[in-house]
């Protein structure tokens, strides 16, 4: 076994980011190792990537595929896991040295929290998690001497901006947005819209959940919340920008009125490779950015009144407490059903809305606060929509 290597579990391996983080892993067999791969019900492909990759242990949360998952890796020597609890646990394994958490949704919320509590340095990928329980995750992260490293390619900009600049005080970030694939629309245009339309992200491959976020700017309103919580910044701090060639993504303005920026072809596998080496930058044969390609970059201003996720988003952020969970649940109900037919684009900010003001309030929620302010949420938001 190579001394060096960084030993990696992928929370979430046949998701988008779990697939691309294993090309990464690939392409830089002297450096990382996968250590443990998890799916939640898509076992036909962790059987093909265990096999490829040759995992310690595997993890299928759907017990259902608990057999099948078993004998077709039997004769490999990987330990197979199933359900929910065994997420958790698997992380505590001593030989893991990241976990890279890229579940979808609130899912990723408690095997991080165990995560933390086992000294592992987490690579996020997961924005609900610090928008849940940002307060819980940083108290956290400080008792365990743990790193989170963004993998948004958003946050992870920020991050690389701000590497060396640890004394100097953050006036303002800017998160780009590409406005996704409504920009400029008004209310009257995306009454009607279908999912297949809002599945049209014009830069990013991303799974479901995320790309009708990102056309309804939910995930900007996301982004916002767990930039607050990454680099303790003050929601007055977190600007929104539109910018829809997704060149630059983000920026960050220091008190003398200096602003670095990180660019780049829009490719999550930069921000992958960046959190699974760091500290260093390694080598990639990803396409490169090229300034003639782009005579033209533009910028506006992101519209709160027509895509009001957004401004939901710094409502919770401002309120506190459990505002930010009570939306993200909620929020996940109502792309669930959006995706389902069963609500209209601009009525999934309504059911929010409702939700934000008949939650219970928690000023300082703890884990257990989380677990009932989620399932409340859920339950009223599924109500609205009946």
């Amino acid at each position: 076994m190579h001394k060096n290597k960084k030993h990696i579990a992928i929370l979430g391996s046949t998701g988008s980011i779990g697939t691309q983080a294993l090309e990464v892993i690939e392409a830089n067999p002297d450096l990382f190792e996968v250590e443990v791969l998890t799916a939640n019900r898509n076992g036909s492909l962790l059987i093909q990537q265990a096999i490829h990759y040759r995992p310690n242990a595997v993890v299928i949360v759907d017990e259902k595929q608990h057999q099948e998952v078993q004998q077709a890796l039997s004769p490999y020597d990987i330990k197979v896991f199933a359900g929910k609890e065994s997420l958790s646990q698997i992380v505590e394994m001593d030989s893991i040295d990241l976990v890279l958490t890229a579940l979808v949704g609130y899912s990723g919320l408690k095997p991080t929290i165990q995560a933390i509590k086992a000294k592992k340095q987490i690579a996020l990928a997961n924005k609900e998690t610090l928008v849940v329980a940002g307060a819980l995750i940083s108290k956290l992260c400080q008792e365990n001497g743990v790193n989170i490293l963004p993998v948004d390619s958003e946050h992870s900009a920020i991050f690389q901006c701000l590497v060396g600049e640890y004394n100097n005080k953050i006036e303002k970030i800017y998160l780009t947005a590409s406005g996704g694939p409504f920009r400029g629309w008004t209310k009257d245009q995306l009454i009607g819209v279908s999912k297949e339309q809002a599945l049209k992200h014009p830069n990013w491959e991303m799974g479901p959940k995320i790309t009708i976020d990102s056309a309804s700017l939910m995930n900007k309103g996301l982004e916002v919340i767990e930039a607050k919580w990454l680099f303790d910044l003050a929601p007055s701090q977190i600007d929104v920008v539109v910018h829809p060639q997704s060149i630059i993504h983000s920026v960050v303005q220091f008190e003398d009125g200096s602003m670095k920026a990180q660019m780049g072809l829009p490719d999550m596998k930069l921000p992958i490779q960046y959190a699974l080496a760091y500290p260093n930058r390694i080598k990639s044969l990803f396409p490169r950015f090229n300034f003639v390609d782009y005579p033209e970059l533009t910028f506006e201003k992101a519209d709160q009144n027509t895509f009001r996720n957004l401004s939901l988003a710094y409502h919770a952020l401002e309120k506190g407490g459990n505002a930010a969970c009570v939306l993200n649940a909620a929020n996940e109900v109502v792309v669930d059903a959006f995706l389902k037919d069963q609500l209209g684009f601009l009525e999934m900010s309504d059911v929010l809305e409702n939700c934000m003001e008949k939650s219970t309030f928690v000023l300082n929620p703890d884990y257990q606060d989380l677990v009932s302010s989620d399932l409340e949420s859920r339950a009223l938001a599924n109500e609205f929509i009946k």
